[in-house]
């Protein structure tokens, strides 16, 4: 029965919209604030011309300056994180302006694309920034909202010292190419070296890189400049949970850089992309980009063992064609796992040119000396720099083997299988969210601390809502054993209240019965660009490309509570296209399409139960169970029964959410969750006892639970932890 106090208590209201928030500060993120921000003046008033050059210091700051993509490592890459000169203009409303703007405050993606390849640079800027952080947080030193009807300016000279010494720099342009990486920009970037255009961007969750090799003079420095337009809420492009005007389950937005940016020396043919992905019978598949053009160039691929140096594979691969598409055999017996996360190491080394290739047993002994010489690693990718080599590209990564499934278990339950064995998840909605830093966290130290506590607290699983996270987290993720569930990022027109929230809530019986495929419907669930369905299409592809290789990542989340929801069952098929080894999880929340590998609904107002699917399944799992049914009519037919679900897992895939506010850690004076308690005391109790309720549907079909959340966010306070992660509410 649905418990109505509970569904009024949990509605927003304006008093506690408008209400301002007060400012926390992270312990890691105070200590920047106390060491960089208080130190500098940021908000001085900057002209390149009377001033002259503001650079970043010898090319590099501890902000967040560990190598920022674990996966793919070399060692002369030089971190531009640090102070830039910003500048927030508005759209011109009249001259070339004119031609930019459909409406008086929205562009579209095609009037942004223009806005930002064709302004010019600000002759005066309005002080300094701290990147990678958005100019909204308070860890950028400016604090400032970014509208609609505003583009955002960086610019910050690199001095070519900075770059690993002169030689490598004076061979740019020759034998070696310098490239430039972002992270992350939100949401159209132009990019631009000495003031001439270099390359651009859009979309505000994927790393891009530019070559800046032609722009560059090896014995001057360069002035790089970023232009960068973002709608926000009131476009239509991926954005997850960012509002301008906050309140709720929305929260403030972010803008501009929000990762780190880094610089690399590379050859003139470089291994650009680098996936790894292992099975539990030792196979491991390889996907790689080429950059350059090298048409004989050879993918030379090195699986050690950490523990003594053992070579578990040596593969020399055809890259000819720009890519390598291919699958190797592996003598790797020892399996990834939460309790165990087995990490190989992986040495990729691109050769290519007429030089002579080193012979394999002399390139054996050598790749095995180099590991065995390598420091021993705890909780960082340890290495000694390259020594620069003619006709070679050379990139440290790391492997994992494991296999994650869903299939029945011995009472023909569908359940999640690591390598061949049943596991219940126990999992906790990961929001990414940082009262100084917004979406970036304050330091890598802060993105640990939040895995290992749940960890600590006895989950297994994070979901990352909404977001993708950066490659470091999940690296972490990675290394210390937490599963995760990865989600796409959602977006979209203006989302319907009552079809995407009150109709659901109030009414269960039509969670299933909502089609995600005809026009009318797009509209209500805020999908009826076609620009939009689009760009979430090539997004959501291209975050399975990239995130493919870390064993942590479990299953893929498509949509959430019909946010911007379009198509699920034919965006579930090409995603099980583009990786079948992972479980999809198509709908998250309301509107299921009988489609993917979960059965996935959200229960925060009425008692937990276990919803069996209902009618026919469809796509590729529809087949699966056919083949499974098959399967089942031999001998042990008549001792098990038949699996409820069909082979969809049934997961409470968000529950709880209870509110609890600790004075002086919250950033409202009001609590906003699912329940408010006289004590915290009282408030675990009832969180305890809503997790036992969910771990005693285990043996009646529930395959794994989300908790909601991981930590409060703004006026959102149903978190394990405070939003400034000082106290863990969850701990006793």
């Amino acid at each position: 029965m649905l418990d109505v106090k509970r569904v009024l208590k949990a509605a927003p209201t304006k008093m506690r919209s408008q209400e301002p928030l007060q400012q926390l500060w992270t312990p890691w993120g105070e200590q920047i604030a106390g060491e960089w921000l208080s130190s500098n003046d940021a908000h001085k008033a900057f002209c390149p011309a009377k001033d002259g050059e503001r650079k970043l210091e010898n090319g590099r700051t501890p902000i967040l300056n560990e190598h920022p993509r674990p996966t793919m490592v070399r060692g002369n890459h030089t971190m531009l994180n640090g102070f830039w000169d910003y500048a927030i203009v508005s759209i011109p409303e009249s001259g070339n302006g004119s031609k930019w703007r459909k409406s008086a405050a929205v562009l579209t993606r095609d009037e942004a694309v223009r806005a930002v390849k064709e302004a010019a640079i600000p002759e005066t800027f309005d002080g300094k920034i701290l990147v990678p952080f958005s100019p909204e947080s308070a860890l950028s030193g400016v604090h400032q909202t970014i509208y609609p009807d505003n583009m955002i300016w960086y610019r910050t000279v690199v001095h070519p010292v900075t770059l690993g010494g002169g030689e490598a720099v004076r061979q740019i342009g020759d034998a070696n190419r310098l490239v430039l990486h972002f992270e992350a920009v939100d949401y159209v970037c132009a990019c631009f070296i000495n003031g001439q255009f270099a390359g651009m961007h859009v979309g505000g969750y994927l790393p891009f890189d530019v070559d800046i090799s032609a722009f560059v003079d090896p014995d001057d420095a360069f002035e790089i400049a970023l232009c960068v337009y973002d709608p926000n809420d009131s476009g239509t492009q991926m954005r997850g949970k960012q509002k301008i005007e906050r309140e709720g389950i929305w929260y403030t937005a972010q803008s501009g850089i929000w990762q780190s940016v880094w610089m690399e020396i590379v050859p003139e043919a470089y291994v650009q992309t680098l996936t790894l992905k292992g099975a539990a019978d030792g196979r491991l598949f390889i996907r790689a980009e080429i950059g350059g053009d090298k048409p004989n160039a050879k993918l030379h691929i090195v699986v050690a063992d950490p523990a003594d140096g053992t070579i578990v594979a040596d593969e020399l691969l055809p890259a000819g064609m720009r890519k390598v598409r291919t699958e190797i055999a592996t003598r790797a017996e020892h399996l990834w796992s939460p309790n165990d996360p087995y990490l190989y190491d992986v040495t990729a080394t691109l050769e290519f040119g007429a030089a002579k290739s080193q012979g394999k047993q002399e390139k054996l002994q050598q790749e095995s000396q180099e590991i065995q010489e390598k420091p021993a690693k705890s909780q960082e990718i340890q290495e000694k720099p390259a020594k620069s080599q003619e006709k070679q590209d050379i990139v440290r990564s790391y492997c994992a083997f494991r296999t994650v499934e869903i299939k029945p278990d011995l009472k023909g339950i569908a359940r999640f299988h690591l390598n061949g064995k049943p596991v219940f998840l126990k999992g906790v909605l990961d929001q990414g969210y940082w009262p100084d830093g917004l979406l970036t966290a304050p330091s890598d130290e802060a993105l640990v601390h939040d895995i290992t506590a749940m960890k600590e607290s006895g989950f297994t699983m994070l979901r990352k809502h909404i977001k993708i996270e950066s490659a470091r987290w999940y690296y972490h993720c990675d290394r210390l054993g937490m599963l995760v569930w990865q989600d796409a990022v959602s977006g979209g027109g203006e989302y319907n209240a009552w079809a995407t929230n009150r109709k659901p809530t109030l009414m269960r019986a039509t969670w299933n019965k909502y089609r995600d495929d005809t026009a009318k419907h797009f509209a209500a669930l805020g999908a009826d660009d076609s620009t939009y369905r689009r760009d979430w299409s090539r997004t959501c592809d291209a975050m399975v490309h990239m995130l493919a290789g870390h064993p942590s990542i479990v299953t893929w989340v498509l949509f959430n509570e019909g946010w911007g929801q379009f198509d699920a069952c034919d965006a579930a098929e090409r995603i099980h296209a583009l990786d079948p080894t992972r479980p999809i999880d198509a709908t998250s929340g309301w509107y299921d399409q009988r489609c993917g590998d979960v059965h996935s609904v959200h229960n925060y107002f009425r008692p937990l139960e276990i919803y069996p699917d209902k009618g026919p399944l469809r796509g590729y799992v529809a087949e699966y169970e056919k083949r499974h049914k098959r399967r089942r009519r031999a001998a042990h037919y008549a001792v098990l029964p038949v699996a409820q679900h069909g082979v969809r897992a049934f997961v409470i895939s968000e529950f709880g959410g209870l509110a609890q506010l600790v004075a002086d850690h919250a950033a409202v004076s009001r609590a906003y969750g699912y329940g408010e308690y006289d004590s915290i005391e009282d408030w675990r109790t009832a969180v305890r006892s809503v997790l036992d309720s969910a771990e005693s549907l285990e043996s009646r079909g529930l395959a794994g639970y989300v908790y909601t959340q991981v930590s409060d966010v703004e006026e959102e306070l149903n978190g394990l932890m405070t939003y400034d992660r000082r106290l863990n509410k969850f701990a006793q």
